[in-house]
């Protein structure tokens, strides 16, 4: 866009770029840092500014390629972040259009002329022409979907409509201004490359054609101008005050996210010297928790993906990190002036509820589903730590789970079982007396104390004497990882079980652990680590795909079902095992694998995580209920885990929808089974492979 020689006729146009720009710009950085910059720091350092060369570069395609905004096109057909990856490119268009036509060919000319080729100015004025247009078709289609055709994840955003109007209005002035400064500028008699616009240049040849003055179209060509400059620098303002800050929060998101697996859990240790436990004051939260709600864009993905807010519960993702920032914006300021109001005005109960907290079943849809990198688990487990660990306030049937740990070591009241009751008559090798064996199966607590569970533990070792694998157990010397410990918020007895175990490890210079459990499995492998135990770890699914990939065990027998294989949480959307439990599925003779509606990386949680296995749910249905649903749309007869935490919900699920009778007989004869189980049973009596 050609700029005008002056403002008002006096002011030369450079002079007023600079004026404005100058004064859009202080107020810009000014609320910045007054509202996100001077908060954000008062939180705890983030250490997330290691290996800086793969952070940037493994951003480059979530920033640029918009990864997370389009992986719901191909999965779930929402054309909404098809519509957004080319707003936002046409927003980079028209950004390095300002900085061309607007700064450097105002404010410095010589450059632009040496830089700016006639061709090159032609192509882009035309680009930007059409994109203009088509812009303002998205902006229609968006207004219609956001007002008219509502989907239910925007229901969640009850009080950022306005903002979103704003916004949509700003961007359409920004096309028509750039229409109309193009078109009176072809009818004001202006040539070169600027008149090449096919859009823009045809309109105004039409205003000539009608009869418009040359003076006239100069003076409207200035106007829209100027107002375009203004409302580029207005945006400028608005966005550190709107939800639109996640322009900003989003790419430092994606550039300080977690690097470890999803499933991985922070691991504070300092415990001994710790003023507080958890979190439930801003500077108890680190300074990337904090930007999380910054880098919120309110599109209320997460919450429509939250298994917990699907069953008619009070969580929603969206509301814990939005929530968060209201209260950094209400109490904050005072902060950063040495006031602290929190007291009076607290975090937990006015804007996030404890029955929120509880409800979340760690699963991952949410951190999944966020397409600015957004981190929810984390901040969920930290307050729940507060809660535990500083005011001893938890549901109670949680609280009975904790004790049991404590006291005995595991999580399961009531059972009579030992370690080593599922072992009678199976040979099973000791550790202790066989400190050299190869690899440690590691077999958990569920396997080893609850009745139905034990079932899959023995298929595991039936499974690994046929291949002739050289493994042994702990037994008696076997405790908890932990893990439902540290989930349900006593962060302290989850360091002190786990560094039991790994010591025992250690004792033993254990070489390779095999779980059953995917909660297990990603305890020792990924937050292990972080307190000095560094150990090769496999879920089952991982090492018995191999043993049949490598021969050294071949199902014979066909067993003539059809499977729907559920993906466990903690092994496929934490741990990204998605083929190992499917090659198993495909190696069995007879067996035919359908996919749930929600499979892999949108899978659906058991109902299970997150403590749930021993927690009351507070409301709403029953999550394993809605899964086993789910299990029931497949018309498969057996629906195939590699959990035992899975296990359990189904056969409850199956259980109790088949004694409701509102099945309509869908769940006659159906069954849950452990991937296990059933490659023991296509195994028959082989021998085991040479």
């Amino acid at each position: 866009m050609v700029p005008p020689d002056s403002l008002f006729g006096v002011i030369p146009t450079w002079i007023g770029v600079y004026l404005v720009s100058a004064l859009a710009f202080g107020f810009a950085s000014y609320f910045l840092y007054q509202r996100v910059f001077r908060l954000v720091l008062l939180g705890k350092p983030s250490n997330r500014f290691d290996q800086p060369v793969r952070r940037i570069i493994g951003a480059v395609p979530y920033i640029f390629g918009q990864r997370k905004v389009l992986q719901r096109v191909s999965i779930k057909k929402d054309r909404a972040g098809l519509f957004h990856f080319f707003i936002f490119w046409g927003f980079l268009s028209f950004s390095l259009s300002y900085a061309l036509f607007i700064f450097i060919d105002v404010l410095w000319r010589p450059f632009s002329e040496t830089v700016l080729t006639t061709s090159g100015v032609k192509m882009f004025v035309s680009y930007l022409d059409v994109i203009a247009v088509v812009f303002l078709a998205v902006l229609v289609w968006a207004a219609v979907r956001r007002w008219v055709l509502t989907p239910r994840r925007l229901s969640f955003d009850l009080t950022q409509g306005k903002e979103a109007g704003i916004i949509l209005g700003l961007i359409a002035m920004l096309m028509l201004f750039t229409i109309f400064t193009e078109a009176f500028y072809v009818a004001s008699g202006g040539t070169g490359p600027h008149s090449a616009a096919i859009i823009g240049g045809a309109l105004g040849n039409a205003f000539a054609d009608a009869g418009m003055g040359v003076s006239l179209a100069a003076g409207l060509q200035g106007l829209f101008w100027w107002a375009h400059l203004v409302v580029i620098l207005g945006f400028s303002v608005y966005i550190p005050i709107s939800k639109h800050m996640h322009m900003i929060g989003a790419p430092i998101n994606f550039v300080t996210r977690n690097l470890e697996a999803r499933g991985t859990l922070s691991t504070p240790m300092d415990l001994d010297t710790a003023e507080v436990f958890g979190a439930f004051r801003i500077q108890d939260f680190t300074q990337r928790q904090i930007l999380d709600g910054y880098a919120c864009s309110v599109c209320g993905r997460c919450s429509d993906v939250c298994p917990a807010n699907i069953s008619g519960k009070i969580l929603s993702p969206m509301h814990i990190v939005e929530n968060m920032k209201e209260h950094v914006l209400d109490v904050g300021p005072a902060l950063a002036r040495g006031e602290d109001l929190q007291e009076e005005r607290p975090l937990i109960g006015p804007w996030i509820p404890e029955e929120a907290l509880w409800d979340c079943l760690t699963c991952g849809a949410c951190v999944q589903e966020c397409p600015v990198g957004v981190e929810h688990i984390d901040s969920i487990v930290d307050m729940r730590r507060y809660l535990v660990m500083e005011k001893a306030e938890m549901p109670e049937s949680g609280m009975n789970a904790l004790v049991s740990l404590e006291q005995r070591g595991h999580p399961w009241r009531g059972t009579t079982f030992t370690r080593t009751d599922w072992t009678e008559g199976l040979d099973v090798k000791i550790l202790a007396d066989h400190p050299d064996t190869e690899v440690l199966f590691w077999v958990g607590c569920t396997a080893a104390l609850e009745q139905r569970s034990q079932s899959v533990a023995r298929s595991m070792v039936s499974v690994l004497k046929r291949a002739s694998v050289d493994f042994a157990i702990l037994g008696n010397e076997e405790t908890c990882t932990g893990d439902p410990a540290r989930r349900m918020g006593n962060e302290y007895l989850y360091q002190v079980l786990a560094g039991q175990n790994i010591e025992t490890f250690k004792q033993y210079n254990v070489k390779k652990i095999v779980t059953i459990c995917p909660h297990c499995f990603n305890t020792i492998k990924n937050e292990y680590p972080h307190l000095g135990g560094n150990f090769e770890v496999m879920h089952y699914s991982e090492f018995v795909a191999e043993l049949i990939a490598e021969g050294r065990i071949k199902p014979l027998i066909e067993l003539n079902t059809t499977i729907a294989y559920h993906d466990s949480c903690y092994l496929g959307r934490h741990n990204e095992v998605y083929e190992a439990p499917r090659q198993i599925a495909n190696a069995i003779p007879g067996v035919k694998l359908v996919e749930f509606d929600r499979c892999r990386e949108q899978g659906f949680c058991c109902g299970a995580g997150g403590g749930h296995m021993w927690m009351e749910e507070s409301g709403g249905r029953r999550v394993n209920h809605l899964r086993t649903e789910q299990y029931m749309d497949t018309e498969a007869d057996t629906v195939a885990v590699s959990c035992p935490y899975c296990l359990q919900m189904f056969e409850e699920g199956i259980g109790t929808l088949n004694s409701e009778g509102d099945t309509e007989g869908k769940l006659e004869g159906k069954r849950a089974v452990d991937l296990l189980e059933l490659l023991d049973e296509s195994l028959g009596e082989a021998e085991p492979a040479d």
